[in-house]
């Protein structure tokens, strides 16, 4: 009689214990508004650290402070230098948009941080100065707070047609800075970028395993980040917020990494995952982001990562030849033509304002479709 009693106890204090992990990871996946809620009253610098913090993971299509703190311990573990450039680059974009009065929710929810870390991230990347050259920070300053502006002026544009900025203002900025620059600049010179279908001359057979380690890290190249620990870390982050989002990542870099292979690409660009950030970023979005998930938009999903794969092979051939890197052009552009379509996959598409995880979406729409067809049957009685 004791022994059942004792172990009752420890049952009943094991699912307590269990409750209470779920309830905490429960509350730290998602977009963590009720986080927003708490720091409302709080000092305007912590305040300021949690829209950094959310500007940082929407780099990767993730509105997590967790994950974006997660994400930066990242960067800092794969090259200190490069952590410290994207934290500057997400904080002075940040303040800017708060100085240049943009709207609130978008400051806080992170909209204008992410564009300024990536610009931050890709001139230290393209820089040949070496790390801790800090006249860098000079040209980090000036784009991040250039990508606010640029937010701000293409945002009423594409409104009109209910379409995101995205990575618009990066794209656009770190080509500026690029065509400004040469590998000889006096004060900031940068490495030219090859293009990924350039013969080699000592060419060896594929390393399969090496292949297969390109498609995590064709997740962590989305933030410039070629280190398989640190990809990993970024994909466990990208997996806090969104499981669903994780799968999708992980799909949309291996297609791109398929179809570098199917169209020859030299192998240090699928070994580092050069061919799988523009196939996953495609994925993503259309895989549970800016459409609710279904077999439908998993399809589709699917067919834009080989076409955001394709077009970022086609543009870094083209581009390459000055020198130039494609970025993510590929993504950014088939995601915009995928919220156009019409069709089957507009009945899917969220709202922009309306856009939450993933899982958050799907679970939305099934409460929609369910009071929807309550209130028929209501009407039909």
């Amino acid at each position: 009689m004791w022994m059942d009693k004792k172990n009752d106890a420890g049952d009943s204090s094991r699912d307590t214990r269990t409750g209470w992990v779920q309830k905490v990871h429960l509350r730290c996946m998602g977009d963590m508004l009720h986080l927003d809620t708490l720091m409302q009253d709080r000092w305007w610098v912590l305040q300021l650290l949690l829209w950094a913090l959310r500007g940082v993971a929407r780099v990767i299509l993730a509105n997590n402070p967790i994950s974006g703190l997660l994400i930066l311990a990242a960067l800092l573990w794969a090259s200190p230098w490069q952590g410290l450039l994207g934290s500057v680059g997400v904080l002075c974009s940040t303040l800017t948009a708060v100085i240049t009065g943009q709207d609130k929710s978008e400051v806080s929810a992170g909209l204008h941080g992410f564009n300024g870390m990536l610009v931050s991230l890709l001139m230290g990347v393209f820089s040949s100065a070496g790390d801790w050259y800090w006249t860098l920070l000079l040209p980090v300053i000036l784009g991040s707070a250039t990508c606010v502006l640029l937010f701000s002026s293409l945002s009423p544009l594409l409104d009109r047609w209910d379409l995101p900025v995205a990575v618009f203002p990066f794209n656009i900025t770190i080509f500026l800075f690029l065509l400004c620059t040469r590998p000889e600049h006096p004060y900031f010179p940068r490495h030219l970028a090859v293009p990924p279908g350039a013969v080699q001359v000592n060419a060896t057979q594929l390393d399969a395993l090496q292949v297969l380690q390109g498609i995590p890290l064709g997740v962590g190249q989305i933030y410039a980040c070629g280190s398989l620990g640190p990809s990993l870390l970024i994909v466990g982050a990208v997996m806090l917020y969104s499981p669903l989002l994780a799968v999708h990542a992980l799909l949309g870099s291996a297609i791109g990494t398929l179809a570098g292979l199917s169209m020859g690409v030299r192998p240090p660009s699928l070994y580092a995952g050069l061919s799988g950030f523009n196939g996953a970023l495609g994925c993503m979005a259309v895989g549970g982001l800016f459409f609710t998930f279904s077999w439908r938009t998993h399809l589709f999903a699917i067919a834009s990562a080989f076409f955001s794969a394709y077009m970022d092979i086609a543009l870094s051939n083209l581009l390459g030849t000055v020198g130039l890197p494609a970025c993510s052009w590929a993504a950014t552009i088939v995601a915009t033509l995928m919220l156009l379509m019409n069709g089957s996959l507009k009945a899917y598409r969220i709202p922009i304002g309306q856009v939450q995880s993933p899982e958050q979406n799907l679970r939305s729409r099934n409460q929609w479709e369910a009071g929807r067809s309550a209130d028929q049957d209501s009407t039909d009685v």
